[in-house]
């Protein structure tokens, strides 16, 4: 019998890189007893990836590990954000709770049933989010005293059009979108990104998703530990829902470990 697969991985990179490349949303597995619980047939679960997964976002992590001079560290979900979604607040803090997407899904990115609305998040959270959590901090952690700061790149992607769960859908959707936190997010490193992702078309800030991941230990009390979300277009890199990559992630691999460098 094939042992399942880890629900995370982490990549070391130099031992002097403070950056870690978090990549949450980019896979599609969903165990099986998982899987059990989700109300959608086969072909609606596929479809439902498609939208929902940040669709090669581990190979850009990967290529931008292998360009950059020093290679950051990459920690990868490896199970998808149907399971649980590692970036959600697991409580009341949550905002997209309001649409059945918290820490544990309960609506699709149409609002259509994905799980029963009574459906019991606890033994998810048990078994996946939590544990993901501590990973995650404990990977920044290890940044943090081996150098003696950490920078956390979150990697994502959004589709070109927005779906009906956004919140935000209305406002603009550029090419890349750089989320932000008012505590964690130093002014110098939003101006890194701009001037890397320079040739990748115009850079946004906080539109159509805004802010970025940090591990509760930290949030809002280290400095020490920065970071930024990166949202990338899927039309400016692959073909959408859930298609091929194109020429266009080698662009984007090449700008993010520029950011990589500068960071």
């Amino acid at each position: 019998m094939t042992p399942p697969a880890p629900s995370y991985e982490l990549l070391p990179g130099a031992p002097a890189s403070p950056v870690l490349l978090h990549v949450p949303h980019s896979a599609r597995a969903v165990p099986e007893d998982v899987r059990r619980g989700i109300v959608l047939d086969d072909a609606a679960l596929e479809r439902e990836l498609d939208h929902i997964t940040d669709a090669h976002t581990d190979e850009l992590a990967e290529r931008t590990a292998q360009l950059a001079a020093v290679t950051p560290w990459r920690f990868v979900n490896r199970l998808s954000r149907l399971v649980v979604d590692p970036e959600r607040f697991p409580d009341e803090r949550e905002e997209m709770a309001a649409v059945g997407m918290g820490a544990v899904y309960t609506r699709t990115t149409h609002r259509g049933e994905l799980r029963p609305a009574d459906t019991d998040p606890e033994p998810l959270l048990t078994r996946y989010f939590r544990p993901y959590a501590r990973a995650m901090t404990e990977a920044v952690a290890d940044r943090l005293a081996a150098t003696g700061r950490a920078v956390v790149i979150d990697v994502h992607s959004y589709p070109t059009e927005p779906l009906p769960y956004e919140l935000h859908g209305t406002g603009p959707r550029p090419p890349v979108c750089l989320g932000t936190d008012a505590f964690h997010t130093p002014p110098e490193l939003v101006r890194a990104a701009r001037k890397a992702f320079a040739d990748c078309g115009e850079t946004g800030l906080d539109s159509p998703f805004a802010g970025t991941y940090v591990p509760l230990e930290f949030h809002g009390a280290d400095a020490r530990v920065s970071a930024l979300m990166v949202e990338i277009r899927r039309d400016t890199y692959m073909a959408e829902p859930g298609g091929a990559a194109g020429p266009g992630l080698d662009r984007l691999a090449t700008a993010l470990a520029a950011l990589v460098e500068a960071s």
